[in-house]
């Protein structure tokens, strides 16, 4: 199992991080932050107070910043799934539940008639320090972390996730169980017109972040031997974002219903006699 040092978000620029010849990812590390310190630190400042106006301003991007544990081989997988589902009991008995954000990546295909890749890449994270990107391409999906996937007692996030958990069934016949839709989630705790929301767009509505999504990578091909470091930096933001957006949304006041009451207009003369209206 290869795993990359601790790292957190941290706006100026670093130098980029280098693969070592015996594939562990070597980093710079950085200062620790809280973890929700990526809403912005006054409301006035994020487009959530005005919640569908056309913010033009220049907005920093989102990067996770934690630990990246990445595995390729049937027994990095086994041990890395081991290790969630440790985690999972953990946060069971602390807060009842385990939310992971979870996202996969596959190849596309550009040639009419040829279908697209299996899932090459699933990631998942449950914390704001870690994030697993497992090459299920190379492990294909081994019993524990069938288990993890099919557990219901863990409850998996993402926008579009169920289509997500489709495409792994028809691939892998695995069943990813007990989902739900942050595009869903969102429409119901921003009240308003739904709307159907892109992972990237629920990010800037709700940190003031942008979520970089570059074609070369998010197009690229996602069946190599070994991923690259852009490519691990791409699939754990997304889960970790998947994780992070949840919680906002969670901790967002439920919206008022909208309940229609009956105006009752009175006669004028009412109005003239007793001057209340």
């Amino acid at each position: 199992m290869k795993t990359s040092e601790p790292l957190t978000p941290h706006l100026p620029p670093r130098p980029p991080p280098r693969l070592l010849q015996s594939g562990m990812l070597s980093v710079t590390p950085m200062r620790r932050i809280h973890p929700f310190t990526l809403l912005p630190k006054h409301a006035a400042d994020c487009p959530i107070r005005s919640l569908f106006s056309n913010n033009s301003r220049t907005i920093t991007e989102i990067k996770f910043g934690g630990r990246t544990v990445y595995s390729r081989t049937v027994e990095e997988v086994e041990r890395a799934a081991q290790e969630l589902l440790e985690f999972v009991e953990v946060k069971k008995r602390k807060e009842d539940q385990c939310i992971f954000g979870l996202d996969i990546e596959w190849r596309p295909t550009f040639r009419r008639g040829v279908a697209p890749g299996k899932a090459a890449v699933l990631q998942i994270c449950g914390e704001n320090s870690c994030c697993y990107v497992l090459h299920i391409i190379h492990s294909q999906i081994p019993k524990s972390l069938q288990r993890l996937l099919e557990d219901q007692t863990s409850l998996k996030v993402g926008v579009a996730i169920a289509n997500d958990a489709a495409k792994v069934s028809q691939d892998y016949n695995v069943s990813i169980k007990t989902l739900e839709d942050l595009s869903d989630l969102a429409n119901r705790k921003l009240g308003g017109e739904p709307k159907k929301w892109s992972l990237s767009t629920l990010t800037e509505m709700l940190t003031c972040r942008q979520l970089p999504k570059p074609n070369k990578i998010r197009l690229g091909n996602w069946e190599v031997a070994v991923l690259s470091q852009e490519q691990l930096n791409y699939a754990a933001t997304d889960a970790y974002v998947s994780w992070y957006l949840y919680q906002v949304l969670k901790n967002l006041p439920d919206p008022p219903e909208n309940k229609s009451e009956e105006i009752v207009v009175p006669p004028n003369d009412l109005i003239s006699s007793t001057g209340i209206w």
